[in-house]
């Protein structure tokens, strides 16, 4: 069974830095594209930074200059370092990662998701 876990996120002020963690365990061959998004209460889930297999990253326009997206994948950890952040990056964070399980199949999971505050 593989599950998909992020770590990291809690409460911050205005301008400070956080580190979120996102970790695949289980059974699987290799981490694929993985992406970190962003949920604010009645918006759209928006896409916040992705990085491929080979490293290639993107980012979203708010997210350019200040966030980070990294992997590691001997410890099946992608990262994302945020800083200056601000209350408009308060937010629920996703992890959305494509875990290859066999040598033919390939299937996205979604982790819970973790609480950023950026508050006073």
């Amino acid at each position: 069974q593989v599950e998909v876990v992020e770590s990291g996120g809690g409460l911050v002020q205005p301008g400070g830095s956080l580190g979120l963690n996102c970790t695949a365990s289980g059974t699987f061959v290799s981490i694929g594209t993985t992406s970190w998004h962003r949920q604010i209460p009645l918006k759209a889930r928006e896409l916040v930074a992705r990085i491929s297999t080979t490293g290639s990253t993107t980012y979203a326009e708010f997210a350019k200059g200040r966030f980070t997206i990294s992997r590691n994948d001997a410890t099946k950890t992608v990262n994302l370092q945020m800083n200056s952040l601000t209350s408009e990056d308060t937010a629920v964070y996703y992890c959305n990662t494509n875990l290859r399980t066999s040598a033919s199949v390939i299937k996205n999971y979604w982790g819970k998701g973790i609480q950023v505050t950026v508050s006073p």
